[in-house]
């Protein structure tokens, strides 16, 4: 069984478990006039309290309609086919090493380790099983960091070959980013302290929460607690900033992600029934955005090769033992989601 991780993380001086700090955001105030403002007020930070994370806004409830998040109108993904890694990604053969965009700061999922420097987690091993099979090599790898909202652009611009974090697979996304077979399921549920007397949804109505901005997370917070303020942030350990300053009550997002963030406050835990089931893709660059180019044979190619390395991390174990190191003993034993392969001509 897993222990919990404890992981240092470098924050500002109260960043700490703060029972008797306070900020001069009231999680319980009432929303301002906003029409009367011209718009969602600027986050307030003053020097006789805690200010806000950087870059991070309130949206005040009720200001912002929730979008469906469609998971279900979706296009399967191209199936692995017979081609050795020279015939589908050769230019990243030749390249020597493949580039990819994580995060940095998601605890068991993609993070640097405050004592080595090392990036570690789930996602950069799985990140390292597809630099195996391309190479032989699980080490020729360049990992870059992407923040949640430069998904589409990192992609487009060809910074990177391919994206893992934690990126849930949508109809919309699909519009922008194509997509590998699903390597991880997630349920929306919400971290708080131990003693905050929360419970479930139905406790939020008054109360701040915080979510990712360029997150799925953030329609599914709408619809979930839509008489709270959020907190929108860049980056998920300012949500945990945030309520250890008890600038919010709660956060709300994928449990994977909750698991880390809790290991890093022993008095924080993970409450309320799952709120939805959504699972993770790989992102690679989108078909349009390669057409007439040299890149558009090996965009397909390398959807091919991502998917040719899930098959086999399934079949060998390798997922599931990565799975029980870093989630077992903390989430419900799971398996790896099933591929959802579209049907191709049989010329294609």
């Amino acid at each position: 069984m897993m222990k919990r991780r404890l992981v240092l993380v470098p924050v500002a001086a109260c960043a700490v478990v703060l029972a008797g700090c306070s900020s001069t955001l009231d999680p319980f105030a009432s929303a301002p006039d906003v029409a009367s403002a011209g718009g969602i007020p600027e986050p307030e930070s003053t020097d006789a309290g805690f200010p806000l994370p950087e870059d991070a806004e309130i949206e005040y409830w009720g200001t912002v309609a929730a979008d469906d998040i469609d998971t279900d109108d979706l296009e399967g993904t191209l199936a692995p086919d017979d081609a050795e890694p020279a015939e589908r990604v050769p230019e990243i053969l030749e390249r020597g090493r493949i580039r990819i965009g994580v995060d940095q700061a998601q605890n068991r999922l993609s993070y640097r380790n405050p004592l080595t420097g090392a990036l570690e987690g789930f996602e950069v091993e799985l990140g390292r099983e597809i630099a195996r099979d391309i190479f032989g090599d699980p080490d020729a790898v360049d990992f870059r960091f992407v923040s949640s909202p430069e998904r589409t652009e990192v992609l487009r611009n060809d910074v990177v070959d391919l994206i893992i974090r934690t990126t849930t697979i949508t109809a919309d996304r699909q519009e922008e980013m194509q997509f590998s077979a699903p390597y991880l399921e997630a349920s929306t549920r919400m971290l708080v302290h131990e003693n905050s007397g929360i419970e479930d949804y139905s406790d939020l109505p008054g109360l701040r929460v915080c979510a990712s901005a360029g997150s799925t997370t953030l329609d599914r917070v709408r619809t979930l607690a839509p008489n709270s303020d959020i907190l929108k942030v860049t980056r998920w350990p300012d949500c945990l900033l945030a309520l250890q300053q008890r600038q919010v009550e709660a956060i709300i997002t994928d449990d994977t992600i909750l698991a880390g963030i809790a290991d890093q406050d022993p008095s924080t835990h993970i409450v309320g029934e799952p709120a939805s089931n959504e699972h993770y893709g790989i992102a690679i660059r989108h078909p349009s955005d390669t057409e007439g180019t040299d890149a558009a044979d090996g965009s397909a190619g390398l959807v091919r090769q991502v998917n040719d390395t899930l098959e086999r991390i399934d079949r060998d174990g390798t997922w599931q033992r990565l799975y029980n190191e870093w989630f077992g003993g903390t989430l419900a034993h799971a398996t790896m989601p099933a591929p959802d392969y579209r049907e191709e001509p049989d010329d294609e």
